[in-house]
C-alpha cells in the first residue's frame, strides 16, 4: 500500500487558536467591582480530513497536526495507513500523540480493506481511538476511473458491493466500530440499468451496521439535493464531508462558494449527522494550511459547531 491512499480521480490545508479562561471568584455575591479576568468561549470545534494536508502529513506529520490543532479543529479523519501504523505512527502512538494536541481521531477512510485484512485494519483503528471505519470508494477492485473522461465509476454490480458493506458493518459491529460509506458524484447517477447505486445501498444495507458519509460537494457536483436525501432516509448520512464549490465548479474553501451550508445544517438532525469533516482535495494554488484556516472561519460563521 502506497504511503497515501491516493485515489486516482482525486485532484491535488494556523490561526484561530482556542485559550481557556481562567476562572475567576468574588468574595461576595453582591460585589459589583470589575474583575481583569474575562471569560473566552473555546474555538475547537469541527474536523478535518487529513487528506487536505497530505503532502505535509507525509513529511512532518506531528508538526502538521500541531498546526491542524492549531487552527481550531477538535478532531482529524486519517487517510493513510500502511503497514500497520498511521502516518507513521503505531495506532497506539498515533492516539497518543493527538491526545496531547487535544485532537482525536474519529474516522479513518480505509480503502485498502479487503476480506483477508479486514481484521486487522479494524483492530488497528479500534487501537487508535477511531470511532467510524469508512470505504471512500467501491473497494477490493471495484472503482474505476477514466483518464481520458475524468469521470469515475464502478464495476460489478450494486448487489455485490452491498453484500461487501454489510459483511464490513458485521465485522465494525463486533469490534465495536461503525461503518460508513463515502460518496463521490458517480453514485447519485444512474447506470446502465437505471440503478442509482447510492439509493440502492440505502436501500439494501442494513442500516444497524451500515451507514453514510455524505460529501456535500460531490452531491452538488451531482446535481442532486442533499435535504432530499436526507427526508427520503432519516437518520442515515451520520458524518459529513464539508467543502465548498467555486464558480468554476472547482473545490474551494467553505464559505467561499456557492454551496447553501446554513440551509443544509438547518436539517443536520433529520440527517443523522454526528460529526463532519472539512475536505479540501485540492487548494488551486492557496497554500492548504490558509486552506483549512479559511475553512474553519467559514464553519464558524455558517454555525457550526
Amino acid at each position: 500500500m502506497k504511503r497515501y491512499l491516493q485515489l486516482s480521480f482525486v485532484f491535488l490545508f494556523a490561526l484561530s487558536l482556542g485559550f481557556t479562561a481562567c476562572d475567576t471568584k468574588t468574595k461576595s455575591a453582591e460585589s459589583t467591582e470589575a474583575t481583569d479576568t474575562t471569560e473566552v468561549t473555546p474555538t475547537s470545534f469541527g474536523g478535518l480530513a487529513l487528506y487536505t494536508v497530505r503532502d505535509s502529513m507525509a513529511t512532518d506529520p506531528k508538526n502538521t497536526l500541531q498546526a491542524v490543532a492549531d487552527a481550531g479543529y477538535a478532531y482529524v479523519e486519517a487517510a493513510n495507513y500502511e503497514e500497520g501504523k498511521f502516518y507513521g505512527m503505531a495506532p497506539a502512538d498515533f492516539k497518543a500523540y493527538l491526545a496531547t494536541l487535544g485532537l482525536t481521531a474519529k474516522s479513518a477512510h480505509m480503502g485498502m480493506v479487503t476480506m483477508e485484512n479486514a481484521d486487522q485494519l479494524i483492530a488497528d483503528c479500534k487501537a487508535a481511538g477511531i470511532e467510524y471505519f469508512v470505504i471512500p470508494v467501491p473497494p477490493m477492485g471495484m472503482f474505476t476511473f477514466n483518464r481520458e473522461t475524468m469521470t469515475m465509476g464502478m464495476k460489478g454490480t450494486p448487489a455485490e458491493i452491498a453484500e461487501i458493506l454489510n459483511t464490513l458493518g458485521e465485522k465494525c459491529k463486533a469490534a465495536g466500530l461503525k461503518l460508513l460509506y463515502h460518496n463521490h458524484n458517480f453514485e447519485f447517477m444512474p447506470g446502465e440499468d437505471g440503478t442509482v447505486l447510492i439509493d440502492y445501498l440505502l436501500e439494501n444495507c442494513n442500516a444497524d451496521i451500515v451507514n453514510f458519509q455524505m460529501d456535500l460537494f460531490w452531491v452538488a457536483k451531482a446535481g442532486a439535493d442533499p435535504l432530499a436525501y436526507f427526508e427520503k432516509y432519516p437518520g442515515r448520512f451520520k458524518a459529513w464531508h464539508v467543502k465548498d464549490m467555486n464558480a468554476e465548479g472547482n473545490f474551494a474553501p467553505v464559505g467561499t462558494g456557492s454551496i447553501d451550508f446554513k440551509k443544509i445544517l438547518a436539517a443536520k438532525i433529520q440527517s443523522g449527522m454526528e460529526f463532519y469533516m472539512v475536505e479540501q482535495d485540492a487548494t488551486f494554488g492557496l497554500p492548504p494550511f490558509e486552506a483549512i484556516n479559511i475553512s474553519h472561519k467559514g464553519l464558524a460563521e455558517i454555525g457550526f459547531k
